[in-house]
């Protein structure tokens, strides 16, 4: 069990060089007029969230915690702009997302498949699966009135233009469609109408982390829907 005792101030002032390394990383593959400073600033907000929020007697560290947070964070602002191709934007979906998994599985070590009760291997193929899954939905809302769509490369090639491409997002909506009420909502919430995964769970009531377990909870489904369906996965 973590006994980190440090106020969360001090969190903030302690890992203000984590900020500044995700900042870096993930500055090199974004377009140049992306300002580092903004992405630092994105990354402060995560930060002090994450130092709000750690509970150590969870047993996390808190740079594993924060590292999440921060990323995600950064993630969220830079979706919220408006000059990404199409291939950027997917690509930041998918990580915003992807991190919402990853992290909300290691906040619940004790969930019915947790890695020490199902061994290395279940635990990777069940990640590897709903990672899959999150980034086929996020490439399926090509069609939605998201919002998203006024950006440049409008003549790159649209990942929905093979007609295998459109028949697995059409499976993909189906499949949503038949999910319980509020996951339902959720996912077409963040999936086809562009909100992070915060945003949508205020939509409905939710807090962040029950919207993040229920997320999770609806890309098991999905991904064992997929499988059923023969439907290969990236």
């Amino acid at each position: 069990m973590s006994s980190d005792s440090r106020s969360p101030q001090q969190l903030i002032e302690d890992h203000q060089g984590l900020v500044r390394s995700l900042a870096f990383a993930m500055r090199r593959s974004l377009p140049k007029n992306v300002e580092l400073d903004d992405l630092v600033s994105y990354g402060q907000v995560g930060l002090a969230e994450a130092a709000r929020d750690f509970d150590p007697s969870l047993g996390n560290q808190f740079s594993t915690y924060a590292y999440y947070r921060v990323r995600g964070a950064m993630c969220d602002g830079l979706s919220k702009l408006m000059w990404f191709s199409r291939s950027t934007y997917h690509r930041m979906r998918y990580q915003q997302l992807a991190d919402e998994v990853v992290h909300e599985d290691a906040q619940n070590p004790n969930g019915s498949e947790s890695h020490e009760a199902t061994g290395n291997t279940q635990w990777l193929s069940r990640m590897t699966t709903s990672l899959a899954v999150v980034y086929l939905a996020t490439t399926s809302g090509d069609g939605e009135d998201s919002g998203q769509w006024n950006l440049a490369d409008e003549s790159a090639a649209q990942p929905s233009s093979s007609m295998e491409q459109q028949e697995t997002n059409s499976v993909i909506h189906e499949m949503i469609d038949r999910l319980p009420d509020d996951s339902r909502q959720l996912l077409r919430f963040t999936y086809f109408e562009g909100l992070t995964l915060q945003e949508a769970g205020q939509r409905l009531g939710l807090s962040k982390s029950w919207a993040s377990r229920l997320h999770a909870k609806a890309l098991e489904t999905l991904g064992r829907s997929l499988r059923t369906r023969g439907i290969q996965q990236p």
